[in-house]
């Protein structure tokens, strides 16, 4: 049999997956001194210049920590630049009413976020963890505990109410 001479890489389509070179692929490194991880988030060298450094995630983060965006900016330019970035970003506060917009893997309605913050609960508790902090509030500010704590009665309310709400929640789940 003989040896393929011919490229695959004649005509259309390609005769060979992208991606499939022979050649090693360029990995830009993290610009700050010293480190070996790929360089994959632009960060600009100064403000209002188009040079970029490009660090790895640590150093990343280590760059922003101390950025100041308008440095170097008067109170009028800076209050423009607010103003021009805050229209732009406009279109994404429109779409904070709908209830996935909120907190959460949007597994849970903004009701049950908010009941969840009732008993002081994070938002991927269990339903064991929710029986619990129900029974420790309920015990903690029961109207037969604190006789008239107007204070407690209307927590042990919002208590049982986020209670409801999430019981509620977990049945329809689990049909």
């Amino acid at each position: 049999m003989a040896r393929q001479t011919r490229s695959n890489d004649w005509g259309f389509p390609r005769w060979r997956a992208y991606g499939g070179e022979r050649g090693a692929t360029q990995v830009r490194l993290c610009d700050r001194e010293g480190c070996s991880e790929p360089g994959d988030r632009p960060a600009p060298k100064s403000p209002n210049s188009p040079e970029r450094w490009y660090f790895c995630e640590a150093h990343a983060a280590e760059y922003n920590r101390n950025w100041n965006y308008f440095e170097g900016l008067s109170a009028e330019e800076a209050a423009a630049r607010e103003a021009d970035d805050l229209r732009g970003a406009s279109g994404y506060r429109q779409s904070s009413h709908y209830a996935w917009g909120g907190p959460g893997d949007g597994s849970r309605s903004r009701d049950e976020m908010r009941a969840l913050g009732a008993l002081d609960l994070e938002a991927d508790a269990s339903f064991d963890d929710v029986k619990a902090a129900y029974r420790r509030l309920a015990k903690a500010n029961h109207p037969d505990v604190k006789p008239g704590d107007e204070a407690a009665a209307e927590r042990f309310r919002q208590i049982q109410a986020a209670y409801d709400l999430l019981k509620r929640a977990e049945e329809r789940n689990a049909a």
